[in-house]
This record gives structure tokens, C-alpha cells and sequence, in this order.
């Protein structure tokens, strides 16, 4: 191990001590521990006047608190701060990935087991796809593996409807640019080609909201099965529809936490 290494992971032990023999901390953390949402939106909702501590409105996300306080959002109380945790869930089709919908449509927080604390999805997954979500308790943690500086890609499986050229593929692979949005180069695999559908292998970095129906459909072709299979290091494997499967503690902490923790440092 290199000495920037050492120093990196000395001062990531040093950090950790000092938050685990602190009395108090920041109201802001606190929120986001509680997965209720991240930490820049709990320091929005309390410059807002939304969060009560012990009774008293605040209007300061810098206030430091002891873990016993009472944290009331819109007068609704929240969860206590607990230890960071990840599950990997197998969102079927026809699930919103939301709280709540106007509209009364499912949610896949209306089919998680009702034991579970209160989640908050890693980016999101829409109606009509598939495939692996990631769920956590830390809002902090959500946010910052759906960050791009993060490095973690995702991979889909994907049906296409309509005849594929490989120019089209070509333009994707190099990025294209749509209705004033840019798109990063996709890495792109063909893996079957029949009379009407196909079967590609898609792999993103990041990823804008229907990235690859909206790239596939300016070709005209139609994309009608999308399914995530892996998001980072993390994949779907053989984990059926609606089930959900919380990752070993130890695995979150070697692989994710650690990284996460000296990100924060550097």
C-alpha cells in the first residue's frame, strides 16, 4: 500500500472515530441517515421551515443535535438514525419507482416486505422497465451512487422492435445529441437479429431519464423490453421478479463504504 493510500485511510479511521465519539451532529445528516431524503434536500426542506426539532422550528442545517432528538418533518415524525444498509430488489413491469402517485398507480414501495425501514431508491427505473434497483436507508449514500463522478455503469438488456443498422449503432456509441440534450457514448453490443426484434446488450454511464428509448427511438426503432441487469459491481443474478435481497454488510462496507468514505476526504 502506497503512503497516500495509508494517509487516505488514516484520516477515513480518524473521521469515523471522531463521528462515532460525537455527541452530536449535524440535523441535516441525521435526516439523511434516517432515509428520509438526501442531505441537500434536507437542508432545503429546513431553510423552508419544514423540520422541527424537539417542537421548535429551525431554520439552520449547520445545528448540531444529539441522536436522542425528536425530528418532525411537516409535523410528521421521522425513523432514528440507524446504520447504513442496501438491498437489491427485481422491479417488475408496471411499478412506479415513487412514494406516491397522484394517479393511485403501484409503487414498488407498495410491494416491499412492511418490515423494511423507509427507503429511498438509487436513480430510478420507469413504468414500463425492469430489472435491478437499488434501495437504501442513507439519502447521502443514494445520491452518491447515482453521481456519475462515482464510475459505477449500468448494464441493460434490450429488446428493440424495427430493422437495426449499424450506423445507428455507430452514432450511439459515439454519443448523440437530442432536442438540446446531450448523451454520452453508450457501449453497445448486438447479440441477436431476427425478423422484427432484437436483442442488444446496452452499458451506460450515468444515465438521463429514458436514455435509451429516447436515443433508440430517434432511429425510429422501438424499444419494447428493457431490462437492468447489473448497476456497478452489483447484478441482478438470479433474484426473481418483486423479490428483494439485502446486501451482506460486509460486501457494502469493503466494496461500497470504504470508497465512499475516502471520496468524502479527498
Amino acid at each position: 500500500m502506497g503512503l497516500l493510500s495509508k494517509q487516505l485511510l488514516f484520516m477515513q479511521k480518524k473521521t469515523q472515530n471522531k463521528e462515532e465519539n460525537s455527541e452530536t451532529h449535524r440535523v441535516a445528516k441525521v435526516i439523511a441517515r434516517s432515509g428520509f431524503c438526501s442531505r441537500r434536500e434536507a437542508e432545503r426542506l429546513i431553510k423552508n421551515g419544514r423540520v422541527k426539532v424537539n417542537e421548535k422550528i429551525i431554520t439552520s442545517p449547520a445545528l448540531n443535535i444529539k441522536k436522542d432528538s425528536e425530528i418532525f418533518i411537516d409535523d410528521q415524525p421521522i425513523t432514528k438514525w440507524e446504520r447504513t444498509r442496501l438491498w437489491l430488489y427485481h422491479k417488475p413491469i408496471g411499478l412506479l419507482t415513487t412514494n406516491s402517485d397522484p394517479e393511485g398507480r403501484p409503487t414498488i414501495f407498495d410491494h416491499l416486505p412492511a418490515d423494511l425501514p423507509r427507503l429511498m431508491s438509487v436513480g430510478r427505473l420507469d413504468l414500463n422497465s425492469e430489472g435491478l434497483l437499488l434501495l437504501t436507508n442513507d439519502g447521502d449514500l443514494s445520491r452518491y451512487l447515482e453521481l456519475p463522478k462515482t464510475g459505477w455503469s449500468r448494464k441493460y438488456r434490450v429488446r428493440i422492435f424495427g430493422k437495426i443498422q449499424e450506423r445507428h449503432l455507430d452514432e450511439l456509441r459515439e454519443g448523440v445529441s437530442l432536442k438540446g440534450i446531450n448523451y454520452s457514448p453508450m457501449g453497445i453490443t448486438l447479440d441477436s437479429q431476427g425478423r422484427t426484434n432484437s436483442w442488444l446488450t446496452v452499458i451506460l454511464k450515468g444515465g438521463k431519464n429514458r436514455e435509451i428509448r429516447e436515443t433508440f427511438g430517434s432511429f425510429g426503432l422501438r424499444v419494447n423490453r428493457l431490462i437492468r441487469v447489473a448497476y456497478g459491481p452489483l447484478n441482478l443474478g438470479s433474484l426473481g421478479k418483486d423479490e428483494i435481497v439485502e446486501l451482506d454488510s460486509d460486501i457494502l462496507q469493503k466494496q461500497i463504504l470504504k470508497e465512499w468514505s475516502l471520496s468524502r476526504i479527498a
